[in-house]
C-alpha cells in the first residue's frame, strides 16, 4: 500500500493551515488520488471527483477484474465539514461515489454537487432523493456559480462523446481550471478548450493499454499533448495509482511535457500544491 503524503488527521491540519491564511487570489490544491482534486479558493473548498472509500474494492473482490487498491484513503469524508461544492463528470463509482457522498453531505449541509444534467436521475436514485436538492446539473456549455467558484460543463469522450460525460471549467478569481473528467481526444477538442486561456489542466494518464483491459482515458503523453495544444500554463496528471488494474506510470507524461516545454508537476496522493503565478 502507497501512502500519502499526508492523512487523516496530518491531512486535515494541512488544510486548516492553508484555511488559516490571510486571504488572498492564491490558489491552493491537494491530490486525493485517482480523479478526487481538493482545490481552496479564498476561505472555499472545491472537491474534485472524489473517490474516497473502498466500494469498489468490495464490489468486485469476487470478480475477475478485482479493484485491488493501491494507494491509501487520504481522509474520511465524514470528516470534509467546510465543503463547498463537489463534482461528478460522469456516474461511474469512482466519479460518483455514494460512499464518500453521503458521508460528506452529512459533514457539510451547504455542500452543492454539480453534474452532467444528463445524469441527474441516476445521481437521484444513487445518493437519495432528499439530496435532490443538492445537485446542480449542467448541460453542455451551461454555467453555473457557487460561491467563488463558477463552472461551465464541456464535452468529454469516455471513448466515445455522450451527454452522460462532462469536463468542467472552473473559473475562481483570476485562475481558471480544467478537470477534464474520464476522456479521450476527439475533434475538435483542443480548439474549444484554448479560448478558455486555463492556467491548469487535470488530465488523466491511464488509457489505451490493452494489457490492462483499459481504455476510454487519455494516455500520459496524449496527456501531454492535449494541455499544449490547449495553451494551458500547467498540467496535472490524474487517474493513476489507485487500483492495480488501471494504474499507469506518469514517466512517459513527464518525458512528453519536457519535450514540448509544458509546464507540469507530479503529485503525490495527500499533497498540496499551489498554482503559481503568472
Amino acid at each position: 500500500m502507497i501512502p500519502p503524503t499526508l492523512q487523516d488527521a496530518a491531512f486535515l491540519a494541512d488544510v486548516a493551515t492553508v484555511r488559516a491564511l490571510p486571504a488572498s487570489d492564491a490558489l491552493t490544491l491537494w491530490w486525493l488520488g485517482q480523479s478526487g482534486f481538493l482545490v481552496h479558493f479564498r476561505g472555499e473548498f472545491l472537491l474534485f471527483d472524489p473517490y474516497l472509500s473502498d466500494s469498489l474494492t468490495k464490489k468486485y473482490a469476487a470478480t475477475d477484474k478485482p479493484h485491488v487498491r493501491l494507494t491509501a484513503r487520504i481522509v474520511n469524508p465524514a470528516e470534509l465539514d467546510f465543503i463547498d461544492v463537489v463534482t461528478s463528470t460522469h456516474n461511474h463509482t469512482d466519479h460518483l461515489d455514494a460512499d464518500t457522498l453521503l458521508p460528506l453531505f452529512t459533514a457539510s449541509s451547504q455542500a452543492r454537487l454539480v453534474m452532467p444534467a444528463a445524469n441527474l436521475g441516476f445521481a437521484t436514485q444513487r445518493l437519495g432523493a432528499a439530496h435532490r436538492f443538492r445537485l446542480a446539473p449542467l448541460a453542455d456549455s451551461e454555467r453555473t456559480a457557487i460561491g467563488h467558484f463558477t463552472f461551465e460543463a464541456v464535452p468529454a469522450a469516455h471513448e466515445h462523446l455522450a451527454p452522460e460525460f462532462a469536463g468542467f471549467v472552473v473559473t475562481a478569481g483570476p485562475h481558471r481550471i480544467y478537470h477534464s473528467g474520464d476522456t479521450v481526444m476527439y475533434p475538435g477538442m483542443a480548439d474549444r478548450l484554448r479560448p478558455f486561456a486555463l492556467d491548469l489542466a487535470l488530465l488523466p494518464i491511464n488509457g489505451r493499454a490493452p494489457e490492462r483491459r483499459v481504455s476510454g482515458n487519455l494516455d500520459g503523453p496524449e496527456a501531454a499533448r492535449l494541455a499544449c495544444a490547449i495553451g494551458a500554463r500547467w498540467v496535472v496528471p490524474c487517474h493513476y495509482g489507485m487500483f492495480a488494474f488501471n494504474t499507469a506510470s506518469p514517466a512517459a507524461f513527464v518525458a512528453e511535457c519536457a519535450r514540448l516545454g509544458q509546464r507540469h508537476a507530479v503529485l503525490r496522493a495527500g499533497q498540496r500544491w499551489s498554482l503559481p503565478a503568472p
